[in-house]
């Protein structure tokens, strides 16, 4: 392996393991200054417009890629500075730690039966209106945006990351920030949003295939099984809006036996969604069985990045 390439995978592990033990930055955390830039840029550009919109995502995401790619530029025959620029990029783009943080908290408030704590805490994986919710219907919630999340926060960046570099694991945490500003399909977004929405959704569709094999092969490690997954990722990965997020969904609702999707309200905005398994409804002890199932998904992600780096 050639030395820079070398270097690259080995800032890709480093990231990961710093991830894993420490989670994001807790102080000035770089994607939190993106977000305040970008929702700064916003307010001076913003139209119903689609065009100010495609103008909007290219400035911001730009900007960040080219910080990248000047990086990976200025560190083509330093192999150290690009390992330790790589290793402190992978871990400020990664949110593993925190996602399964997350997932872990809401079981936890689930099984105590403290269903308002855990509607608040909801906010915190998705933008799904938690108003109302009972028990099984946030055990569901919690683990589709585990799923979900496990492609966008995990798997995602580090294929970038191994095939792109820098600019690629920049780039992406940068798409996939500004979709979850502006990508929704809310009245004021429909048509500002629509190019963040609409490259992240390109950015994502291989990693998330990706993310839905990785989740069959790591069925069994969270005590799931690997061919109820294949079948009901092959059968309902498609039944879902989005391009990507059915992928990995279904194939966590076959590995964990257990069916997602249904209706979700985002913002007085209801959306109903197809249904992906055939099992029963998810449980308080199925988001920890998820929270597992993502960690696994996550050390396969990593050793497939570092195979395929370039």
């Amino acid at each position: 392996m050639p030395l820079r390439q070398a270097a690259t995978a080995a800032g890709l592990v480093t990231g990961y393991v710093a991830d894993a033990v420490f989670g994001d930055p807790r102080r000035r955390h770089p994607v939190a200054g993106f977000g305040r830039a970008a929702q700064a840029l916003e307010q001076r550009v913003y139209a119903d417009s689609k065009v100010r919109g495609a103008a909007y995502t290219a400035v911001c995401a730009g900007t960040v890629t080219g910080l990248g790619v000047a990086a990976q530029f200025w560190t083509r025959k330093r192999p150290f500075a690009r390992f330790v620029l790589t290793a402190a990029s992978t871990w400020v783009v990664l949110g593993g730690k925190g996602l399964a943080a997350e997932g872990t908290r809401m079981a936890r408030l689930l099984d105590d039966g403290d269903l308002p704590a855990a509607r608040q805490r909801l906010s915190h994986l998705c933008a799904r209106d938690a108003t109302g919710l009972d028990t099984e219907q946030l055990a569901r919630a919690t683990t589709e945006s585990i799923a979900e999340n496990t492609s966008d926060a995990v798997v995602a960046p580090l294929l970038w990351g191994a095939v792109a570099g820098i600019p690629g694991l920049l780039g992406y945490r940068a798409l996939n920030t500004l979709d979850a500003m502006v990508g929704y399909r809310s009245p004021k977004y429909a048509n500002f949003g629509w190019a963040s929405a609409r490259t992240d959704d390109l950015a994502n569709l291989v990693p998330s295939r990706v993310g839905a094999a990785l989740t069959v092969a790591s069925a069994p490690l969270a005590g799931g099984f690997a061919k109820p997954a294949f079948r009901i990722w092959c059968r309902d990965g498609k039944h879902h809006p989005s391009p990507n997020a059915g992928q990995v969904e279904a194939a966590f609702a076959g590995a964990l036996g257990i069916r997602l999707g249904g209706t979700n309200s985002y913002g007085g905005r209801t959306e109903r969604r197809g249904v992906l398994g055939d099992g029963r409804e998810p449980e308080p002890v199925d988001v920890r069985r998820a929270v597992r199932l993502s960690r696994a998904v996550g050390l396969a992600a990593l050793a497939v990045a570092v195979a395929v780096t370039r």
